[in-house]
């Protein structure tokens, strides 16, 4: 898949670090000259494209017409919409993502603005707040795909099936894609020889009857949420 990231802020860093290391084909467009020298050292040089991501001219260099994914994760919410609204009215995008930064402006971030999904991270907070997780109840992040996919966590509690067994050997569900691992406050990026301990808290991506079979995994024999 062919995913252009607007902004190289710590969003548009470690979702394309996940992405290259998934195997997509990631392009990133940043101006910040700061920024520039960190992504650098984290990113493989082809990924960079130096440039503002609501200039056309840099968007076609970094090959928006052929992109599947546009994921606008600037600091400016008005780039943002800017770059969803350009992706999928002139260059067709299929699918869009925005970054709110001011949950003032949520509203916005909808089919006005041609943006598929938008990641609110004060909404994701309050509800981590009003919500705290034990290990074994599985809460949902964020809707996708008008509420067909979500992300979700859990926190793999003991006596889960998944303890001890690499992603690659875990029968896990067909639309299911393990998005990070974090363990003792630190990302672990998945691969397949990664290996679940107790405690890991699990991001996913999947469909409805995907997590519950995803819950059965991570949770106690027959204490799946």
């Amino acid at each position: 898949m062919f995913v252009l990231i607007g902004g190289g802020g710590r969003t548009g860093t470690q979702l394309a670090i996940l992405l290259v290391a998934q195997h997509h084909e990631v392009h990133l467009i940043e101006h910040r000259r700061d920024v520039l020298t960190r992504l650098h050292r984290e990113l493989p040089t082809e990924v960079i494209y130096e440039g503002y991501p609501t200039d056309l001219l840099m968007l076609e260099q970094a090959g928006i017409a052929q992109a599947q994914v546009v994921a606008a994760c600037t600091n400016s919410d008005a780039d943002n919409l800017t770059m969803c609204y350009v992706a999928r009215t002139r260059y067709h995008v299929p699918r869009t993502l925005a970054r709110i930064n001011n949950p003032r402006n949520a509203w916005l971030f909808d089919h006005k603005f041609h943006v598929d999904a938008a990641f609110n991270q004060a909404e994701i907070m309050a509800s981590l707040i009003q919500e705290e997780m034990p290990p074994g109840v599985m809460m949902t992040l964020l809707k996708l795909n008008r509420g067909n996919f979500s992300l979700v966590e859990e926190k793999i509690s003991a006596g889960a099936p998944a303890i001890g067994q690499a992603i690659q050997n875990l029968a896990l569900p067909h639309n299911c894609v393990i998005a990070a691992i974090i363990r003792d406050e630190q990302m672990v990026v998945p691969r397949g020889q990664t290996v679940f301990q107790v405690g890991d808290e699990i991001l996913a991506v999947v469909d409805h009857p995907g997590a519950e079979q995803l819950a059965k995994l991570l949770s106690p024999a027959g204490k799946a949420a």
